[in-house]
Protein backbone atom coordinates (compact mmCIF):
# COMPACT_ATOMS: atom_id res chain seq x y z
CA UNK A 1 0.00 0.00 0.00
CA UNK A 2 1.27 3.47 -0.84
CA UNK A 3 2.32 5.57 2.12
CA UNK A 4 0.57 8.64 0.79
CA UNK A 5 -2.69 6.68 0.83
CA UNK A 6 -2.10 5.67 4.44
CA UNK A 7 -1.29 9.30 5.24
CA UNK A 8 -4.62 10.31 3.73
CA UNK A 9 -6.34 7.59 5.76
CA UNK A 10 -4.84 9.09 8.93
CA UNK A 11 -6.39 12.45 8.00
CA UNK A 12 -9.81 10.92 7.35
CA UNK A 13 -9.93 8.73 10.46
CA UNK A 14 -8.53 11.32 12.89
CA UNK A 15 -10.36 14.36 11.53
CA UNK A 16 -12.09 16.19 14.35
CA UNK A 17 -9.92 14.61 17.03
CA UNK A 18 -6.70 16.42 16.11
CA UNK A 19 -5.88 19.27 13.74
CA UNK A 20 -4.48 18.57 10.28
CA UNK A 21 -0.88 19.51 11.05
CA UNK A 22 -0.84 17.41 14.21
CA UNK A 23 -2.16 14.38 12.30
CA UNK A 24 0.58 14.80 9.70
CA UNK A 25 3.17 15.05 12.46
CA UNK A 26 1.86 11.83 14.01
CA UNK A 27 2.10 10.06 10.66
CA UNK A 28 5.67 11.17 9.99
CA UNK A 29 6.79 10.33 13.54
CA UNK A 30 5.34 6.83 13.10
CA UNK A 31 6.92 6.09 9.73
CA UNK A 32 10.27 7.36 10.98
CA UNK A 33 10.07 5.11 14.04
CA UNK A 34 8.62 2.03 12.32
CA UNK A 35 10.00 2.28 8.78
CA UNK A 36 13.07 4.50 9.22
CA UNK A 37 11.66 6.92 6.67
CA UNK A 38 11.66 10.70 7.03
CA UNK A 39 9.24 13.30 5.70
CA UNK A 40 11.72 14.21 2.96
CA UNK A 41 11.79 10.62 1.71
CA UNK A 42 8.08 10.69 0.95
CA UNK A 43 8.34 14.16 -0.57
CA UNK A 44 11.07 12.97 -2.93
CA UNK A 45 9.30 9.73 -3.78
CA UNK A 46 5.50 10.12 -3.47
CA UNK A 47 4.92 6.58 -4.72
CA UNK A 48 6.74 4.92 -1.82
CA UNK A 49 4.86 1.90 -0.57
CA UNK A 50 5.16 -0.47 2.38
CA UNK A 51 4.79 -4.20 2.85
CA UNK A 52 1.63 -5.75 4.28
CA UNK A 53 3.16 -6.31 7.71
CA UNK A 54 4.39 -2.70 7.78
CA UNK A 55 0.97 -1.48 6.71
CA UNK A 56 -0.53 -3.41 9.62
CA UNK A 57 1.85 -1.68 12.05
CA UNK A 58 0.72 1.71 10.76
CA UNK A 59 -2.94 0.71 11.00
CA UNK A 60 -2.41 -0.46 14.57
CA UNK A 61 -0.84 2.89 15.43
CA UNK A 62 -3.82 4.64 13.83
CA UNK A 63 -6.20 2.58 15.96
CA UNK A 64 -4.30 3.63 19.10
CA UNK A 65 -4.47 7.29 18.08
CA UNK A 66 -8.24 6.96 17.62
CA UNK A 67 -8.39 5.82 21.25
CA UNK A 68 -6.45 8.98 22.18
CA UNK A 69 -3.40 7.06 23.36
CA UNK A 70 -0.47 9.52 23.39
CA UNK A 71 1.92 9.18 20.47
CA UNK A 72 4.84 8.81 22.92
CA UNK A 73 3.27 5.69 24.41
CA UNK A 74 2.50 4.30 20.96
CA UNK A 75 6.13 4.71 19.89
CA UNK A 76 7.46 3.84 23.35
CA UNK A 77 9.86 6.76 23.27
CA UNK A 78 10.19 10.51 23.44
CA UNK A 79 12.84 13.22 23.67
CA UNK A 80 13.61 15.36 26.70
CA UNK A 81 16.33 17.98 26.98
CA UNK A 82 17.76 16.71 23.69
CA UNK A 83 18.09 13.17 25.06
CA UNK A 84 16.21 9.96 24.15
CA UNK A 85 13.88 8.41 26.72
CA UNK A 86 11.82 5.24 26.75
CA UNK A 87 8.29 5.73 28.11
CA UNK A 88 5.27 3.58 28.84
CA UNK A 89 2.03 3.96 30.77
CA UNK A 90 3.80 3.51 34.13
CA UNK A 91 5.53 6.90 33.78
CA UNK A 92 4.45 10.42 32.93
CA UNK A 93 5.40 11.74 29.52
CA UNK A 94 8.11 14.39 30.15
CA UNK A 95 6.86 17.93 29.55
CA UNK A 96 8.54 21.08 28.18
CA UNK A 97 7.98 22.91 31.48
CA UNK A 98 10.07 20.26 33.22
CA UNK A 99 12.84 20.98 30.72
CA UNK A 100 12.68 24.59 31.93
CA UNK A 101 13.13 23.36 35.49
CA UNK A 102 16.21 21.34 34.50
CA UNK A 103 17.66 24.36 32.68
CA UNK A 104 17.11 26.51 35.76
CA UNK A 105 18.91 24.02 37.99
CA UNK A 106 21.88 23.82 35.61
CA UNK A 107 22.10 27.60 35.24
CA UNK A 108 21.97 28.06 39.01
CA UNK A 109 25.13 26.03 39.60
CA UNK A 110 28.10 28.31 40.41
CA UNK A 111 30.37 28.55 37.39
CA UNK A 112 33.46 28.08 39.54
CA UNK A 113 32.09 25.00 41.30
CA UNK A 114 34.59 22.19 40.67
CA UNK A 115 33.87 19.81 43.51
CA UNK A 116 31.46 16.94 43.07
CA UNK A 117 27.80 17.90 43.41
CA UNK A 118 25.35 15.64 45.19
CA UNK A 119 21.84 15.72 43.70
CA UNK A 120 18.65 13.95 44.82
CA UNK A 121 15.62 13.66 42.50
CA UNK A 122 12.49 12.67 44.44
CA UNK A 123 9.70 10.97 42.47
CA UNK A 124 11.89 10.37 39.43
CA UNK A 125 9.36 8.64 37.13
CA UNK A 126 11.05 8.09 33.76
CA UNK A 127 14.26 9.50 35.24
CA UNK A 128 14.16 12.50 32.91
CA UNK A 129 15.27 15.07 35.51
CA UNK A 130 17.95 12.95 37.17
CA UNK A 131 19.39 11.67 33.89
CA UNK A 132 19.44 15.09 32.21
CA UNK A 133 21.24 16.59 35.21
CA UNK A 134 23.74 13.72 35.29
CA UNK A 135 24.37 14.21 31.58
CA UNK A 136 24.78 17.98 31.71
CA UNK A 137 26.61 18.17 35.07
CA UNK A 138 29.42 15.62 34.78
CA UNK A 139 30.70 16.50 38.27
CA UNK A 140 27.36 15.44 39.81
CA UNK A 141 26.62 12.33 41.83
CA UNK A 142 22.92 11.76 41.26
CA UNK A 143 20.45 9.80 43.37
CA UNK A 144 16.81 9.18 42.45
CA UNK A 145 13.86 7.57 44.18
CA UNK A 146 10.32 6.59 43.31
CA UNK A 147 7.52 4.62 44.95
CA UNK A 148 6.78 2.69 41.76
CA UNK A 149 8.87 -0.34 40.88
CA UNK A 150 7.59 -0.14 37.29
CA UNK A 151 8.71 3.49 36.99
CA UNK A 152 12.14 2.65 38.36
CA UNK A 153 12.52 -0.11 35.78
CA UNK A 154 11.90 2.46 33.05
CA UNK A 155 14.26 4.98 34.67
CA UNK A 156 17.05 2.41 34.94
CA UNK A 157 16.71 1.58 31.23
CA UNK A 158 16.86 5.29 30.41
CA UNK A 159 19.99 5.77 32.50
CA UNK A 160 21.66 2.96 30.57
CA UNK A 161 20.36 4.35 27.26
CA UNK A 162 21.94 7.73 28.04
CA UNK A 163 25.14 6.26 29.49
CA UNK A 164 24.88 7.84 32.94
CA UNK A 165 25.22 6.37 36.41
CA UNK A 166 22.34 7.03 38.81
CA UNK A 167 21.71 5.41 42.18
CA UNK A 168 18.04 4.45 42.24
CA UNK A 169 15.92 3.68 45.31
CA UNK A 170 12.37 2.41 45.70
CA UNK A 171 10.71 4.35 48.52
CA UNK A 172 7.52 6.19 49.43
CA UNK A 173 7.96 9.97 49.53
CA UNK A 174 5.37 10.22 52.30
CA UNK A 175 7.17 7.71 54.52
CA UNK A 176 10.09 9.99 55.33
CA UNK A 177 11.50 7.70 57.99
CA UNK A 178 11.72 4.78 55.56
CA UNK A 179 13.33 6.61 52.66
CA UNK A 180 15.60 8.77 54.77
CA UNK A 181 17.08 5.50 56.01
CA UNK A 182 18.26 4.96 52.42
CA UNK A 183 20.33 8.14 52.63
CA UNK A 184 21.90 7.82 56.06
CA UNK A 185 24.82 10.21 56.55
CA UNK A 186 24.22 11.78 53.12
CA UNK A 187 23.62 15.45 52.44
CA UNK A 188 22.76 16.99 49.11
CA UNK A 189 23.73 20.17 47.30
CA UNK A 190 20.53 20.01 45.24
CA UNK A 191 17.19 18.37 45.97
CA UNK A 192 14.65 18.48 43.15
CA UNK A 193 11.16 17.11 42.75
CA UNK A 194 8.23 17.18 40.36
CA UNK A 195 5.72 15.45 42.64
CA UNK A 196 1.97 14.91 42.06
CA UNK A 197 0.31 18.32 42.16
CA UNK A 198 -2.90 18.27 40.11
CA UNK A 199 -5.92 18.58 42.39
CA UNK A 200 -8.95 16.37 41.82
CA UNK A 201 -11.00 19.52 41.15
CA UNK A 202 -8.76 20.27 38.17
CA UNK A 203 -9.46 16.99 36.36
CA UNK A 204 -12.11 18.63 34.18
CA UNK A 205 -9.45 20.98 32.81
CA UNK A 206 -7.28 18.12 31.54
CA UNK A 207 -7.29 16.44 28.15
CA UNK A 208 -8.70 12.94 27.80
CA UNK A 209 -5.44 11.53 26.43
CA UNK A 210 -3.78 12.44 29.74
CA UNK A 211 -6.65 11.37 32.00
CA UNK A 212 -7.16 8.02 30.31
CA UNK A 213 -3.54 7.02 29.84
CA UNK A 214 -1.00 8.63 32.15
CA UNK A 215 -0.50 7.26 35.68
CA UNK A 216 -2.80 8.97 38.18
CA UNK A 217 -0.41 8.06 40.98
CA UNK A 218 2.08 10.54 39.51
CA UNK A 219 -0.49 13.22 38.72
CA UNK A 220 -3.17 13.76 41.34
CA UNK A 221 -3.49 14.86 44.95
CA UNK A 222 -6.56 15.24 47.15
CA UNK A 223 -8.17 18.68 47.13
CA UNK A 224 -7.99 18.86 50.93
CA UNK A 225 -4.18 18.60 51.11
CA UNK A 226 -2.68 19.51 47.71
CA UNK A 227 0.77 20.32 49.13
CA UNK A 228 1.13 16.98 50.90
CA UNK A 229 4.18 15.86 48.94
CA UNK A 230 5.83 19.28 48.99
CA UNK A 231 5.52 19.44 52.77
CA UNK A 232 7.23 16.07 53.25
CA UNK A 233 10.03 16.87 50.81
CA UNK A 234 10.66 20.37 52.17
CA UNK A 235 10.85 19.07 55.74
CA UNK A 236 13.41 16.50 54.60
CA UNK A 237 15.34 19.08 52.58
CA UNK A 238 15.74 21.59 55.40
CA UNK A 239 17.62 18.95 57.39
CA UNK A 240 19.53 17.26 54.57
CA UNK A 241 20.73 20.01 52.26
CA UNK A 242 24.31 21.20 52.56
CA UNK A 243 25.05 24.77 53.59
CA UNK A 244 23.77 26.97 50.73
CA UNK A 245 22.14 23.89 49.22
CA UNK A 246 19.24 24.45 46.82
CA UNK A 247 15.72 23.01 46.72
CA UNK A 248 13.83 23.03 43.42
CA UNK A 249 10.21 22.11 42.68
CA UNK A 250 7.88 22.04 39.72
CA UNK A 251 4.56 23.27 41.10
CA UNK A 252 0.85 23.70 40.45
CA UNK A 253 0.44 27.03 38.66
CA UNK A 254 -2.44 28.02 41.01
CA UNK A 255 -0.57 27.37 44.27
CA UNK A 256 2.53 29.56 44.00
CA UNK A 257 1.74 31.77 47.01
CA UNK A 258 0.86 28.78 49.17
CA UNK A 259 4.15 27.13 48.17
CA UNK A 260 6.16 30.18 49.23
CA UNK A 261 4.39 30.20 52.59
CA UNK A 262 5.00 26.47 53.09
CA UNK A 263 8.70 26.65 52.25
CA UNK A 264 9.31 29.68 54.49
CA UNK A 265 7.38 28.05 57.32
CA UNK A 266 9.69 25.03 57.07
CA UNK A 267 12.74 27.23 57.65
CA UNK A 268 13.90 28.54 54.25
CA UNK A 269 14.36 32.29 53.99
CA UNK A 270 15.40 32.78 50.36
CA UNK A 271 12.57 31.63 48.08
CA UNK A 272 12.14 32.44 44.39
CA UNK A 273 9.03 31.74 42.29
CA UNK A 274 9.61 31.46 38.54
CA UNK A 275 7.18 31.45 35.62
CA UNK A 276 7.42 29.18 32.60
CA UNK A 277 7.34 30.38 28.99
CA UNK A 278 3.53 30.53 29.18
CA UNK A 279 3.74 33.00 32.12
CA UNK A 280 2.43 30.44 34.60
CA UNK A 281 3.87 30.08 38.11
CA UNK A 282 5.56 26.74 37.51
CA UNK A 283 8.88 26.48 39.40
CA UNK A 284 10.22 27.42 42.78
CA UNK A 285 13.70 27.53 44.30
CA UNK A 286 14.72 27.79 47.94
CA UNK A 287 18.23 28.41 49.23
CA UNK A 288 19.26 27.03 52.58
Amino acid sequence: MRLKDIKELFQIELNGMYDKEEIDNFFFMIIESYLNLKRIDLALNPELSCKDNQSQLLNDALAHLKKQIPIQYILGETEFFGLPFKVNSSVLIPRPETEELVSWIINQQPKTEKQELSILDIGTGSGCIAISLAKKLPNAKVYALDVSKESLNVAKKNAKLNNVVIEFFEADILNSKAWSEEFKNLTFDVIVSNPPYVRELEKDMMKNNVLKNEPHLALFVEDEDPLLFYKAITQYAVNNLTNKGRLFFEINEYLGKQMIQLIKKCGFNSVELKQDIFKKDRMIKALK
